[in-house]
């Protein structure tokens, strides 16, 4: 037993925007040193979620907590979370390595370490010959590169990561899959939104699917995959694809030692894959 609080809890975390609930009541929670897939088609409340549980957008009622600090603490959660949302923020006129020291200032990280852990990092994801080149030159996945970097440069416990692997080739996302990997065998905590299954499947602890505005399913993969009837070979897809349409009634029960809450989670002003 342990007296840690969870790193991410939600009670009845709602949003609306224009007095339509687009996140509709979702309860969440997520241990310590675990990765939560969160997992949903394109508008089912992902990034609206996201930026709730990292006080980039306000909610409309309920609370969530990042270990114990109310997300209505803007400053005391700032302190525990990374985040890399799906276009990440960065100044094109900068290079690589100017974008990374910059964020170390507004963070007030102690320039030597912090310096050191930017090599370590650009090394890391084969950055280091391109470090001092503008990003508006950067590809894609260059950039998302920088991006992760930046949500991971001051060693948060908490990372929020919104489609980490998009626009990178096999080799690169493997070398991020590996560092998200490795977060957890550190004590911090992964939220891991993506599209690419198989990362879920691979990395997951828990899992929750979103549809309509509802948690339509959630646990471990395995459970998950054993619940969704399609026979012996069911893959987490085959749940996915079951509890996420029109068809679908009923959130999918799943064995577990903590009963699985279902709550809702819709989605409307954010942009989402």
């Amino acid at each position: 037993m342990t007296d840690e609080p969870p790193a991410i809890t939600a009670r009845e975390l709602t949003k609306t925007f224009d007095g339509e609930p687009v996140v509709d009541g979702i309860d969440l929670t997520v241990e310590q040193g675990s990765v939560y897939g969160f997992l949903g088609p394109n508008g089912a409340g992902k990034t609206t979620t996201m930026r709730m549980l990292t006080t980039l957008t306000a909610s409309t009622s309920g609370d969530a907590a990042i270990l114990d600090t109310s997300i209505t603490d803007r400053e005391g959660v700032r302190q525990h979370v990374g985040y890399l949302p799906e276009e990440p923020p960065v100044f094109d006129e900068l290079t690589g390595r100017e974008q990374l020291q910059y964020f170390a200032r507004l963070r007030d990280l102690p320039p030597g370490p912090t310096t050191d852990r930017i090599t370590q990092w650009l090394d890391r994801f084969d950055l280091t010959d391109d470090a001092d080149r503008r990003l508006d030159d950067y590809s894609k996945g260059m950039r998302q590169k920088i991006g992760l970097i930046q949500a991971l440069l001051h060693e948060p416990d908490v990372v929020f990561l919104d489609e980490p692997t998009s626009g990178l080739d096999p080799r690169a996302a493997r070398t991020v899959i590996d560092a998200i990997d490795d977060l957890t065998d550190n004590g911090q905590t992964v939220f891991l939104s993506t599209h690419i299954l198989s990362v879920v499947e691979e990395l997951a602890d828990t899992v929750g699917v979103l549809y309509e505005g509802q948690i339509v399913a959630e646990g471990a993969p395995a459970e998950l995959t054993a619940a969704a009837e399609a026979g012996d070979d069911s893959t987490l897809e085959d749940v996915f694809l079951s509890v996420t349409t029109e068809s679908s009634t009923a959130a999918t029960a799943v064995p577990d030692n903590n009963d699985v809450d279902t709550a809702g989670v819709p989605d409307a002003a954010a942009t989402e894959r």
